[in-house]
């Protein structure tokens, strides 16, 4: 157990900076993730905090000692690498057995360390494995034994490389449900790395989302989810993506989607002509009932239903009337927009079908304008200025977080604007089993 803390850390390949002049701190006993796209410069910053790749500038320090010019072995960090990690020539009871016999952190009878792996591949659920060599396992169990080879033993810090990457979707969610539980359990402070926003919402105490190596929001899950700094942020948390459409200020009026979506302008937009509108498909609402709070958008059209299971994803066309043949440049009038929306079957439209949607004004995310693939600035809601004292007038947070994840059960990459800045290595699976030895 124990603090982590990063000042300035950067890391270059070339004239390529991957990450730049990173600063946090991780509390004794905290999970904290990092998000980011592939090539955001995740796992540079993993192999940088444990001393596997040399940096050009910056500190890192456990318990208040300064660890930056000390080798891998004797900063106390335990590491599961993306890439397993795995000694092809051991078996999984040998490739476990091997850190608690590397006298790093004690010595271990042959009852103790029996005993520990015994714990950890039954939480991990390979304990029926442990003859087996690394080549005849799958890949996801390879990864949960990779997993295993950093639990397995103490630590001040866990590094932990997108661990659950490879994993099917139904053990995907078991496994987060159990990282989550080893980590309260053992109080072990972690710097946990992914691209998917499902798992830093599960896990982390806080989240820090990573773009082009540079921090562009850190936070806790629920105020990086209700207030992302800009539209990027809006767009790594959620599967569909927040949608983000323009919007116009007209006579104190906000007017959207060719005027389906009109409500009052809140007070901090004064002087404001134009911005864009953040909604989110999880909270916009099918066959709405009326409500005060609710700001109601009327007259789509939908153009496309996906249905996933208990879920229906539609795609919605609003800003043209009904029934109209959209060709040539009315296709791309920008006075029309489509909207991602997410409803349970009991409401699901079909194609052709006329439809009205709501949203709780609270969950309206004002952003200043700019192009389509720009990333802006979150001004505020629709009843609030960023920063101000806001409350969700929708469903809780957690309750948010869940529906969003029912509705894609396995997630990707999450598609975010910008391109990616970091250089990659090729993987050595047999070194990086070497490099965790040490």
């Amino acid at each position: 157990m124990g603090t982590l803390s990063v000042r300035g850390l950067t890391k270059k390949y070339g004239d390529l900076v991957a990450i730049d002049h990173l600063d946090f701190d991780v509390a004794d006993g905290e999970f904290f993730v990092i998000l980011g796209p592939s090539g955001a410069g995740k796992t540079t910053t993993l192999k940088s905090v444990a001393g596997l790749l040399d940096v050009e500038d910056g500190q890192v320090a456990v318990n208040g000692v300064d660890l930056t010019m000390v080798e891998p072995y004797h900063r106390n960090m335990a590491m599961a690498f993306e890439s397993y990690a795995l000694y092809p020539n051991k078996t999984v009871a040998e490739n476990l057995d091997s850190p608690l016999k590397s006298g790093r952190t004690g010595h271990y009878s042959h009852e103790e360390r029996r005993a520990r792996i015994d714990e950890v591949t039954k939480t991990l659920g390979i304990d029926q494995l442990l003859d087996r060599l690394p080549k005849e396992l799958s890949n996801g169990q390879r990864q949960r034994t990779a997993l295993g080879r950093v639990l397995v033993r103490p630590a001040d810090v866990y590094l932990l490389d997108e661990p659950l990457s490879h994993l099917d979707a139904k053990l995907r969610a078991t496994m987060r449900a159990e990282l989550k539980a080893i980590a309260a359990n053992s109080n072990t402070t972690t710097l946990y790395v992914t691209h998917d926003y499902q798992e830093a919402l599960a896990l982390a105490d806080r989240i820090a989302v990573l773009r082009q190596g540079v921090f562009v929001q850190v936070g806790t899950p629920e105020e990086i989810w209700r207030r992302p700094v800009d539209t990027f942020v809006a767009r790594v948390l959620g599967q569909p993506e927040m949608n983000i459409v323009p919007a116009t200020i007209e006579n104190g009026q906000v007017v959207a989607l060719g005027g389906a979506l009109t409500f009052a302008a809140p007070s901090y937009l004064d002087g404001v002509t134009q911005v864009r509108l953040g909604l989110r498909p999880s909270e916009l609402e099918v066959a709405p009932q009326d409500g005060t709070d609710l700001v109601h958008i009327r007259n789509g059209e939908v153009q496309l239903v996906e249905r996933l299971g208990r879920d229906v994803e539609m795609d919605v066309l609003y800003g043209h009337r009904a029934g109209e043949h959209l060709t040539g440049e009315a296709s791309h009038d920008a006075s029309m927009a489509h909207l991602i929306a997410i409803s349970d079957t009991r409401h699901a439209s079909v194609e052709g079908d006329s439809l009205d949607l709501a949203i709780e004004r609270a969950d309206i995310h004002v952003f200043a304008a700019g192009e389509a693939d720009e990333s802006t600035r979150r001004l505020g809601s629709a009843v609030a200025p960023a920063g101000g004292a806001t409350t969700s007038g929708g469903r809780p947070f957690a309750a948010v977080a869940v529906a969003d994840e029912a509705a894609r059960p396995a997630l990707g990459t999450s598609s975010v604007d910008g391109p990616s800045a970091t250089a990659t290595v090729p993987p050595d699976t047999t070194r990086d089993a070497r490099e965790e030895e040490k």
